[in-house]
């Protein structure tokens, strides 16, 4: 397969001849300017951030939106733009059940609509601002950027281990300067393990087999030690054991999937039970989409002895922001280097992300983003 991937020049991951201008189908648009698909729910806060009686700016793919919950814990997300003078309406105060522009007081209920000018009669209110849907689940706020009229035919991400008893969960999350496509990548890709080498040794991932459907690419590994011994941060989150006679470690399997246009990772023992469950979803902040803020919802299967994993949970957060820390960078350098360059000069050889990159964009958005150059 490898043989055949490297044979297959048809797609722009080969490096660009400078000298020959050819037609580049829509299949091949460079990928790092493919938007994120507006029209699924995207976490744009977590819980935590929008407190009763406040309201809290965020941006999706440079539009900037509020998101309010009132004194009886109602949630609601509006365009964050006043449309009397286009002061952000998240500096505005939270009125009952309204929110209230800090400027000249205007306010908007949660559909969006100017219920109350100060100054004015109620017969001579003017338009209001955009509405978003939204919705609360598993600690994050999902608002829905695209057609409103999809959002209740695309489901909300369930994240059933967050409220399952037998998982510990962390939520995580930073801003990473590059194009979500890179995150995505980078996930998948478990021949990287030799990123991780100072935290998790000598490893090498095996692939078992991939799969792909409607909106989606997975594949399978397991993973065996070449030397030294397994530090205590990594059995915590991708278990331990005793290595079998193929010295492969294979009661655990890790599953990668990008399920457009969320990720999973998860880890299951040779009987299915799942000892490892992380979703996580990549925002664009900027409307060059270089920007990013991450996600990300890790749950570990508590073990059986009690209060063991409470005991090492401060060495898993350690290991794992250890191991994120190193995947930031080096995507964030990765973005920089398309940047200079001014195209994709990628050669990617791997089956695998030539199948995500294939699904990501059929299903990115239609129009595309400007070249940005440094």
């Amino acid at each position: 397969m490898y043989a055949e991937s490297l044979l297959d020049s048809r797609t722009n991951d080969t490096p660009l001849d400078k000298s020959v201008e050819t037609p580049v189908e829509p299949s091949e648009r460079d990928l790092r300017r493919v938007p994120i698909h507006p029209d699924y729910w995207y976490p744009l806060a977590w819980s935590r951030e929008v407190r009763k009686g406040r309201a809290h700016g965020v941006h999706f793919a440079g539009d900037p939106i509020v998101l309010v919950r009132t004194e009886t814990g109602k949630l609601f997300a509006l365009e964050d733009r006043c449309a009397h003078r286009q002061v952000p309406l998240h500096a505005g105060v939270v009125d009952g059940e309204t929110l209230r522009c800090c400027y000249h007081g205007w306010s908007y209920d949660c559909s969006g609509k100017c219920i109350d000018v100060p100054y004015l009669g109620k017969e001579r209110l003017p338009n209001g601002v955009r509405a978003y849907p939204c919705r609360e689940q598993a600690g994050l706020i999902f608002v829905f950027t695209g057609d409103p009229a999809l959002a209740d035919s695309r489901p909300v991400p369930e994240l059933a281990s967050v409220t399952n008893r037998e998982y510990k969960t962390r939520r995580f999350g930073r801003e990473v300067k590059c194009h979500y496509s890179f995150m995505h990548e980078n996930l998948m890709d478990m021949n990287h393990q030799f990123l991780h080498r100072r935290q998790m040794g000598n490893m090498r991932a095996r692939s078992l087999g991939r799969r792909r459907g409607e909106g989606f690419v997975e594949v399978d590994y397991t993973f065996y030690r070449e030397a030294g011994k397994q530090p205590l941060g990594e059995s915590l989150v991708f278990g331990g054991g005793k290595k079998n006679e193929s010295g492969t470690g294979g009661k655990d399997v890790m599953t990668v999937r990008t399920g457009y246009p969320y990720q999973t990772l998860q880890i299951r023992t040779a009987s299915g039970t799942l000892v490892m469950d992380l979703w996580i979803a990549y925002v664009p902040l900027d409307a060059a989409q270089r920007t990013n803020r991450t996600f990300g919802v890790l749950s570990i299967r508590r073990p059986k002895v009690p209060f063991v994993m409470d005991l090492a949970w401060p060495l898993l957060v350690w290991f794992t922001e250890r191991i994120f820390q190193e995947d930031r960078d080096i995507v964030e350098l990765e973005q920089l280097a398309h940047d200079k360059q001014g195209a994709d000069w990628n050669h990617e050889v791997f089956p695998v992300i030539r199948e995500l990159r294939a699904l990501l964009r059929e299903n990115g958005g239609r129009t595309v983003i400007p070249i940005h150059k440094v």
